[in-house]
């Protein structure tokens, strides 16, 4: 099953964010869950990061929380609201 998970930034977080975004990539690389598709939330501007967005496959909403629990942006507090929901894909124009 889809799910997506769609996380905001704590206000200020980007310092934060950067100096763990090699960790963060290095864990996505090596996960059990695996990504679909992910990339930084942006603001406006179309360039300073503001949060994640992931679609994600796995068995259980259970291994997708374990996932998310483990990221190293949950660790160093980057992220102020997650919400992790099923996702049913009916289009995919890739």
């Amino acid at each position: 099953m889809h799910y997506v998970i769609h996380a905001l930034d704590k206000p200020g977080a980007l310092p934060t964010r950067l100096a763990n975004y090699d960790a963060h990539k290095a864990y996505l690389a090596q996960a059990k869950v695996r990504t679909v598709i992910s990339g930084p939330l942006v603001a406006d501007d179309g360039e300073t990061m503001i949060g994640s967005c992931f679609v994600v496959e796995a068995d259980s909403k259970d291994e997708v929380l374990a996932f998310h629990d483990n990221d190293p942006f949950k660790a160093a507090g980057v992220w102020e609201h997650v919400h992790i929901n099923p996702f049913l894909k009916r289009v995919d124009n890739r």
